[in-house]
């Protein structure tokens, strides 16, 4: 059996090379490439440790294939934000690993992102304008729509179901619980939707407020902005003459400055600020409802304890997709976390089944 710690570096490094193989800007391709060596480094020294004689690596395990093909579904930045997320686990991961093998600490097992940024600003020829699609890059795969997707889902499941399994125990399983559920459901998507939608547009209104401030000092002092801008990348690490160069080459643009100034001193990435609000509101009450239809659709068809079995099955088998989904951004066992999730669902409708169940029986009584 593949021990964890070297499928997690095989699979990162099958990921690095797959996003060097589609990344246009030759510089980062070159450093995602570097990233798939240092990654099966690390797993060809784990494998050696416990088998002298090994030579070759194992493939990628299926959840890595399976992001790769989401990458060329939906676009490899969101490949490149679960790497991101899993680095901090996966650095922590192999320095307990070393240090229970006594194995020597080269410092190359500090976070990814680190090492991701170190690599670009050490390349030779990089330019201002790499570093800074780099960094817009790095800063836009956080929290992608794949994870929205998962957890919207699963808000919309568990809610749902627990609300659902209230009302059934309270009237067994009768014609209340569909008129409760598809109540629950719209209520449910709605409040999401809603709160979603201003969410993004308060967030852009005190960006764009913010960008036009940051636009006003670019034109009342662009020599200041210059040096404020040199002064953060050699806070990076980069050398005070190369720099000063790269601020230089940037600020010979205005918008290409604004564009830069924006992303380095206030953190916004320009191109999340281009969704549109109703749309993210739109996503995220279908999400929700995709969901919560679940437990509620056997009432659709039938009722009584019937109904309520099939539903509890049905919410069973969801809540183990969503939790065998999660373990993409986690690196979990699907086992382990599909169950997981079944478990607290199913605690969570147990304990609102037994209060509707003794408020029916006390209003019956």
């Amino acid at each position: 059996m593949i021990n964890k710690n070297v499928q997690t570096e095989i699979d990162a490094a099958y990921l690095y090379e797959r996003l060097a193989s589609v990344e246009e800007d030759a510089q980062i391709a070159n450093v995602f490439a570097q990233m798939s060596i240092i990654e099966k480094g690390h797993a060809m020294a784990f494998m050696k440790k416990a088998n002298p004689n090994a030579t070759e690596l194992p493939p990628p395990s299926n959840r890595a294939k399976i992001l790769n093909t989401i990458g060329k579904i939906f676009g490899y930045d969101y490949v490149l934000g679960v790497l991101m997320d899993t680095e901090k686990s996966i650095s922590n991961a192999v320095l307990v690993e070393k240090k229970k093998q006594h194995i020597p600490i080269t410092g190359a097992e500090t976070t990814h992102v680190t090492i991701l940024r170190n690599l670009v600003e050490n390349e030779a020829k990089v330019t201002g304008s790499s570093l800074a699609r780099f960094e817009k890059r790095h800063r836009s795969v956080g929290g992608n729509a794949l994870r929205a997707a998962v957890l919207g889902g699963n808000d919309g499941l568990v809610s749902n179901f627990s609300l659902v399994m209230g009302i059934a125990g309270a009237t067994a399983g009768g014609e209340g619980v569909l008129l409760a559920g598809l109540a629950g459901l719209l209520a449910g998507a709605l409040s999401m939707a809603l709160g979603e939608w201003i969410s993004v547009k308060s967030s852009q209104e005190l960006y764009e407020n913010q960008m036009q401030l940051e636009m006003e000092e670019l034109e009342t002092n662009p020599e200041g902005e210059e040096k404020e801008l040199a002064l953060i990348y050699m806070a990076k690490g980069i050398p005070e003459g190369q720099a000063h160069d790269m601020a230089a080459e940037i600020m010979k643009d205005t918008e290409t400055a604004h564009a830069v100034l924006i992303r380095e001193e206030l953190g916004i990435n320009p191109e999340e600020l281009k969704g549109s609000a109703m749309e993210a509101a739109l996503y995220s009450f279908f999400l929700f409802a995709i969901g919560a239809i679940i437990p509620v659709a056997p009432f659709l068809f039938t009722s009584g304890p019937t109904a309520i079995i099939i539903s509890v099955v049905l919410s069973a088998m969801g809540l183990f997709i969503i939790g065998s989904a999660i373990t993409l951004f986690t690196g979990k066992s699907i086992w382990f976390s599909g169950f997981r999730q079944v478990v607290f669902g199913l605690i969570a409708a147990a304990i609102t089944f037994g209060i509707g169940k003794l408020i029916g029986v006390s209003i019956t009584g």
